[in-house]
C-alpha cells in the first residue's frame, strides 16, 4: 500500500496545478523549435509500433510528434488536458499527478520529460509509475543539465522565458540514486543538444557535428532506464549456433565440449561453403551423438552473419547463442553467458577476450589494436561500456532478436560478419548490454577466415555508417 503524500508536497502539487490551470499562453516559438528537437530524439528512442504513456503531457505537443501504436498522457491540470483532447482526439488522457498514478495497463514506454523537476515527491512518481510496466518496458527521461543553470538564471531575470514555478535542479547523480532507491535502472545516458533552438545551419552544425565530442556540454540529457531484473520461475531453454567454414577437425569437440544449460539444449551447425570435409563431419557427428539435439543445415548465402541468421531463423530455444567454430572461445565458458541472459542481469551478453591474459599466438598484436580501438570507439557510440565488440560469442533471447530482424531497415544487410549488426540492434532496442569476461584459447586446427586488411577496412566503414545512424543524427 502505497502512503499518503506529505502535508508539504500536497501544497507543492495544488501550487503547480494552479499555475498550470491558470497559464493560457500558447507555447513560444523557441520553445515549440525546443519541442520539435526532443521529439526527433525520442522517436530514435521508441520503436513505431510501442505502447506510450506521458507522465506531464502537458497540451499533449510531445505525444503529438512521437511515433507509436497508442498514446496516453496524464497531467495534473484539467486545461491542459482538455487541450490535450483537442490536439490528439484519438489518444487517451488523464487528469492524474505522477505521485498518485492510477492506471490499469501496463506500457512499452514510459516517457518523463522534463517534468521530475516539478514533481512534489520524485521518488514516488518513479514507484507509481513501477506499477504500470514490466520488465520489457523502457523508462525514457530527460532533464537539463545543470551546466546550463545560469543561462536560465539569466534568462529570468531579462524576462526572456514564460514564467514557471519553482523547479529542482536535478543532477544526473541525483537522478541514478533516485532511480535506484526505487525499482530502476539505467541502461545507458545521452547527453543532447548544444543550441536548443531549431535554427538552420547552426543547429545542425552544433547538435550533429560537434554535441556527440562533448556530451559533458549537452542541453539536454536523455536518459533510458528498465525495471530491476527477476529471475523467471521456469529455466529458458537454449539454441547454440556454430558456424563453420573449414572447421571439421572441430567439430565433434564442440558437441562434446558444449555443455547442456536450461531446461534444454540444442546445437545448431551451420555449414558454410567449406573446401575440406565439414559437411561431412557435421553429417557424421549428428548420427554419432543422438542423445544430443542436433540441428544441421548448409548455408544459402555467404558470410558469417548470413550464416548466423539463417540458423536463428531454425533455432527453437529461447535463449540464443553464437559459438565459433574454431572453439578459441572455450564452449565451456557458455553457463557463464546463460546466468547472465537467464537472470536478466544481461539483456544482450557480449563475450570479451580481452579482460584475462590470452594464450600465445590467439590474437596477433594488430588485430588486438584494432580490438581495443573498436571497444573505445562503441562505448562513445552506444552509451553503454563494450571492451571487444569483435568476440564471436554474443547471446540474447530470441524475442529480442526477433524484435531486432523486424527492425533491421534501420541499418539495412550492410555486416557481413554478424557483430555490429547484433549490437547497433540491440541498442536501437535500448537493451541492456553487458562484457562477459572469457579465456581466449590458440586455435589448434585450421586457420582464421578472416582477412586483416580488407575486412578491418570494411569494420572502419560500418562504423562510420552506424555512427551516422545513431550518433550524429
Amino acid at each position: 500500500m502505497t502512503p499518503p503524500l506529505g502535508r508539504l508536497s500536497e501544497v507543492h502539487l495544488e501550487t503547480i496545478r494552479a499555475h498550470f490551470d491558470r497559464e493560457s499562453r500558447a507555447p513560444t516559438t523557441a520553445a515549440r523549435s525546443y519541442g520539435r528537437l526532443l521529439a526527433h530524439y525520442y522517436n530514435l528512442l521508441i520503436p513505431p509500433e510501442a505502447s506510450v504513456l506521458e507522465i506531464g503531457c502537458g497540451d499533449g505537443g510531445l505525444l503529438a510528434q512521437l511515433r507509436a501504436r497508442t498514446k496516453t498522457g496524464i497531467d495534473l491540470s484539467s486545461r491542459q488536458v482538455e487541450r490535450a483532447r483537442q490536439r490528439l482526439p484519438d489518444a487517451t488522457f488523464h487528469v492524474q499527478s505522477g505521485e498518485c498514478l492510477d492506471l490499469k495497463e501496463t506500457f512499452d514506454v514510459i516517457i518523463i520529460s522534463e517534468t521530475l523537476n516539478l514533481a512534489a515527491d520524485v521518488q514516488r512518481v518513479l514507484d507509481r509509475v513501477a506499477n504500470v510496466a514490466t520488465p520489457e518496458t523502457r523508462l525514457l527521461l530527460n532533464f537539463h543539465n545543470n551546466l546550463w543553470r545560469p543561462v536560465f538564471v539569466v534568462a529570468d531575470l531579462l524576462g526572456a522565458r514564460t514564467p514557471s514555478p519553482s523547479t529542482s535542479w536535478l543532477s544526473s547523480h541525483d537522478i541514478d540514486n533516485l532511480l535506484e532507491m526505487s525499482r530502476w535502472e539505467v541502461i545507458k545516458r545521452q547527453p543532447r543538444l548544444l543550441w536548443p533552438l531549431a535554427t538552420p545551419v547552426l543547429a545542425p552544425l552544433l547538435n550533429r557535428g560537434i554535441a556527440p565530442f562533448v556530451p559533458f556540454a549537452g542541453f539536454a540529457v536523455f536518459v533510458v532506464a528498465r525495471l530491476r531484473p527477476e529471475r523467471a520461475a521456469v529455466a529458458p531453454s537454449v539454441s547454440v549456433v556454430i558456424p563453420a567454414r573449414n572447421e571439421a577437425g572441430n567439430i565433434e569437440q564442440a558437441v562434446l565440449r558444449t555443455p547442456d544449460m536450461g531446461a534444454w539444449t540444442e546445437l545448431i551447425f551451420v555449414e558454410g561453403h567449406s573446401k575440406d570435409n565439414t559437411w561431412d563431419e557435421i553429417q557424421r557427428v549428428q548420427q554419432a551423438y543422438p542423445q544430443r539435439r542436433i540441428k544441421i543445415l548448409r548455408q544459402t548465402g555467404k558470410g558469417k552473419g548470413n550464416a548466423v541468421r539463417e540458423a536463428f531463423a531454425v533455432a527453437t530455444g529461447d535463449v540464443l547463442m553464437i559459438l565459433d567454430a574454431d572453439l578459441t572461445m572455450p564452449p565451456e565458458e557458455l553457463p557463464k553467458f546463460y546466468e547472465a541472459v537467464a537472470s536478466g542481469k544481461a539483456e544482450f551478453a557480449n563475450g570479451s577476450r580481452l579482460v584475462y591474459p590470452m594464450e600465445k599466438g590467439a590474437m596477433q598484436f594488430l588485430n588486438m589494436i584494432a580490438n581495443k580501438f573498436f571497444g573505445l570507439a562503441f562505448s562513445w557510440l552506444l552509451g553503454q561500456s563494450l571492451k571487444d565488440t569483435l568476440c564471436g560469442t554474443k547471446v540474447l533471447r530470441r524475442q529480442h532478436y526477433l524484435t531486432i530482424a523486424a527492425n533491421r531497415a534501420y541499418f539495412g544487410e550492410f555486416d557481413p560478419f554478424g557483430d555490429f549488426d547484433l549490437l547497433f540492434g540491440a541498442d536501437k532496442l535500448n537493451l541492456k548490454i553487458r562484457d562477459i569476461p572469457i579465456r581466449y584459447r590458440e586455435r589448434t586446427y585450421g586457420t582464421t577466415n578472416i582477412q586483416r586488411w580488407r575486412h578491418g577496412l570494411l569494420l572502419f566503414r560500418m562504423l562510420g555508417f552506424a555512427a551516422r545512424k545513431l550518433k550524429f543524427v
